[in-house]
């Protein structure tokens, strides 16, 4: 099952994002083929790093729970807030 993950970062927190996103990226490459895709959100000014959106084949939502916990970003608190969804894809079709 797909699973969207919707990561908001603290205000002014930047710098932890910076100096945590060799150790993210890792993470996120050790996700193989489960991985659907993944990149950060900006804000308006299409500059400024703000979150992150990922969307992870898993078994179960508690194995995205597991993922996203486990997130290098998450355990130096960089977000304030994620939110974990279900998720389908419609399109394009495949």
């Amino acid at each position: 099952m797909l699973f969207a993950i919707f990561c908001t970062d603290k205000k002014d927190f930047l710098e932890v994002r910076l100096n945590n996103r060799a150790a993210h990226l890792e993470h996120l490459k050790a996700q193989g083929e489960r991985l659907v895709f993944a990149g950060p959100t900006f804000a308006d000014d299409g500059q400024t790093m703000n979150g992150s959106l990922i969307v992870l084949d898993c078994d179960s939502r508690a194995d995205a729970e597991t993922f996203s916990a486990m997130d290098p970003y998450a355990q130096a608190h960089l977000f304030e807030s994620v939110t974990i969804r279900a998720w389908k894809k419609v399109f394009p079709q495949s």
